[in-house]
């Protein structure tokens, strides 16, 4: 079922983990023997093609695919007015579509945030119309963030394939489980826990999310 591998990876905010979970499902995918592509097209906050961009593309064993690379750490649009430029959301969206095949393309930020005037991250994962994998920190306001941004998805008529809650430290607590506990019994689909891994063995821990989604 690699041929259906093709996912949109977004957060329910910036700093949620959301870069390492694509780098784990890349990863996993690579040592599963699909060839899969990890690309990021649009990055802000330092030089070409860009952090993220290039651990998700070494997990996936390619060169950093990025098509857009800005300076100030802020959305694209914001980054694009410091930088006197301006973005095209058609050259985007057709820079995208270019890749076949099994393919994961991680989004920036939150879901709504946006990228130019008239166009937003969500706009953009409804016009690739793929399934979206939701990255969010097991932290408190987790709930209200991912409940939000699960519906906003929705209400775009994409389909939610998991919901991966991020353990972003050490130090479980009973908050975090009652975190997943109550995002299952919330949530329709998949809610899959990610461990706090220092210095994650990338393939290992994107084998269960990969496991789920090609059944």
């Amino acid at each position: 079922m690699s041929h259906t591998l093709r996912f949109f990876m977004t957060g329910t905010d910036t700093e949620v983990g959301k870069t390492m979970v694509t780098a784990a499902l890349a990863s996993a995918m690579r040592q599963a023997g699909i060839l899969v592509q990890a690309i990021k097209p649009m990055a802000t906050g330092g030089p070409s093609p860009g952090e993220d961009a290039e651990l998700i593309a070494e997990a996936a064993g390619h060169p950093p695919l990025n098509l857009i690379s800005l300076p100030m750490p802020a959305s694209p649009e914001r980054a694009a007015i410091e930088a006197q430029q301006a973005l095209n959301y058609s050259e985007i969206l057709t820079w995208i579509e270019r890749h076949t095949g099994p393919l994961l393309v991680e989004g920036v930020g939150g879901w709504e945030v946006p990228i130019t005037r008239s166009h937003r991250v969500s706009d953009l994962a409804k016009d690739l119309n793929l399934p979206v994998v939701v990255v969010a920190a097991n932290r408190l306001g987790v709930l209200n963030h991912t409940l939000i941004t699960v519906d906003a998805i929705q209400r775009r008529g994409l389909s939610v394939a998991a919901v991966v809650l991020n353990e972003v430290t050490p130090h479980r607590t009973s908050l975090a489980d009652w975190n997943l506990d109550d995002l299952k019994r919330h949530l329709s689909m998949p809610v899959i826990p990610f461990p706090y891994q220092p210095k994650p063995d990338l393939a290992s821990a994107g084998k269960a999310l990969l496991t789920l989604l090609q059944n």
